[in-house]
């Protein structure tokens, strides 16, 4: 014979397993818990891994640090002076600084040669005699390789074709002022038209 009362008193929960009374899952920060682990929903994105890309680090994961201002200023006066410095050797014989035909003269010159120098040598490791002295070089952003010849050509002609055709001079601080206040990657103009960096070799 059954001894079930329906007139005694349920016991609490009313004889049913209570779920909100359950334990809480284990925080113990384990990959198994992360979105996307083992033992997540099919579908579920995948887990991150890693830190996030750190302050000052460079623009894709793996690349060298940005190059620093002063380094970058530096290496285009060591290329400016010496290439104006052969520019003056080239013209002397043949022209008169000291009047106007001679000084356009050596300024178109200099411009010209600044221009495939810096295109050549870009082209061919990212880095000109400045560059290689002051430690830092001229990267693609998307993935940190060597300028391509389109990329190295088209950074050499955007720095000097405007300050030889309309700007002269002064081209070169607006162009430089452009990427002190560009964020995250310092590209100045030339940088923008070619989608480069210039990023640390220390």
């Amino acid at each position: 014979m059954s001894s079930y009362d329906p007139s005694a008193p349920e016991p609490e929960g009313g004889g049913k397993p209570s779920f909100d009374k359950q334990p809480p899952p284990p925080q113990d920060g384990s990959p198994y818990d992360a979105p996307g682990g083992y033992g997540a929903p099919y579908g579920a994105p995948p887990p991150v891994y890693g830190a996030p890309h750190a302050p000052g680090a460079g623009p894709v994961p793996g690349m060298p640090p940005l190059g620093s201002w002063p380094n970058r200023i530096l290496a285009r006066l060591i290329d400016f002076v010496m290439i104006e410095a052969v520019a003056a050797l080239v013209v002397l014989p043949f022209v008169n600084l000291g009047n106007q035909n001679g000084w356009v003269g050596w300024v178109w010159l200099g411009g010209a040669l600044y221009l495939v120098y810096d295109g050549l040598m870009l082209s061919r490791d990212g880095q000109t005699v400045g560059k290689k002295v002051m430690k830092v070089r001229v990267a693609m952003l998307v993935d940190g390789s060597s300028p391509t010849n389109s990329a190295a050509w088209t950074r050499a002609a955007t720095f000097i074709v405007p300050a030889l055709v309309c700007c002269g001079a002064l081209w070169w601080p607006v162009d430089g002022l452009f990427g002190v206040f560009d964020k995250p990657y310092r590209q100045c103009i030339h940088d923008k038209a070619a989608k480069t960096v210039v990023v640390s070799t220390a």
